[in-house]
């Protein structure tokens, strides 16, 4: 089983109190049903649609909130969810990428909780939570060719040895990283802020971890509970 032990600097403990994350890693196996993705995906925006648990709209809230303390601007760059959400309530429904993506898209809409998905083979070394200092590589792509940007100093980025894997946050998840469903090493993180329930949190992690199962039977799954602890 590959390890990925992530980690969460004290600079964002100290912004965002009581942040906690599940870290789930996947040893994957062959996907021999992909229509576990596409109905989860499509249950996911008709919840969104018909209504939501009470604590939803203060979580995306809270997260709102939290960008701001960091600079970001919410309106234009939102947390992953609420941007999902969005594009829900909007469209009626998210077109699909990939299955393996589709399945935590759908648990980030249903929980509006950010969920990201990453290739763990791709790290050089552990992923970690930190402020940046405005020197870290992002890779990206921009009209449809590689591009590199860097993040802004302060700025709130998921990152390893090589450079960023995400920034503000989970707002954007850069290239290198990308995950997909011919990975055979996968690391999923749920983000959560103190106005989800933790109830709530487990409960996504163990949907997404069902979701999985059903659609790669024999894969190897680990979840682990990570807390920000400030100072």
């Amino acid at each position: 089983m590959l390890s990925v032990l992530p980690s969460i600097s004290e600079d964002v403990a100290n912004l965002a109190p009581g942040f906690r994350a599940l870290s789930i890693v996947v040893e994957a196996a062959p996907i021999t049903n992909r229509d576990v993705a596409s109905k989860a995906l499509t249950q996911a925006c008709k919840s969104v649609q018909s209504g939501d648990v009470g604590w939803a709209e203060a979580h995306l809230t809270a997260w709102a909130d939290v960008f701001r303390k960091f600079g970001a601007k919410p309106q234009r760059t939102p947390c992953s969810a609420e941007a999902l959400r969005k594009r829900v309530l909007r469209d009626g429904s998210l077109a699909s990428i990939d299955p393996v993506v589709d399945l935590y898209n759908a648990i980030s809409i249903e929980y509006a909780i950010p969920v990201g998905g990453e290739n763990a083979e791709a790290y050089v070394g552990s992923p970690r939570l930190v402020a940046a200092d405005g020197t870290e590589v992002f890779d990206t792509m921009k009209e449809g060719v590689p591009a590199q940007e860097f993040a802004d100093p302060g700025e709130i980025v998921w990152r390893d040895d090589q450079g960023i894997t995400c920034r503000r946050w989970n707002w954007r998840q850069g290239v290198r990283t990308r995950l997909n469903a011919d990975a055979k090493h996968m690391w999923f993180i749920l983000e959560s802020l103190p106005a989800m329930p933790l109830e709530a949190l487990t409960e996504a992690g163990d949907k997404l971890i069902e979701g999985l199962e059903l659609m790669m039977p024999g894969a190897r799954i680990e979840s682990t509970l990570i807390e920000a602890k400030a100072s």
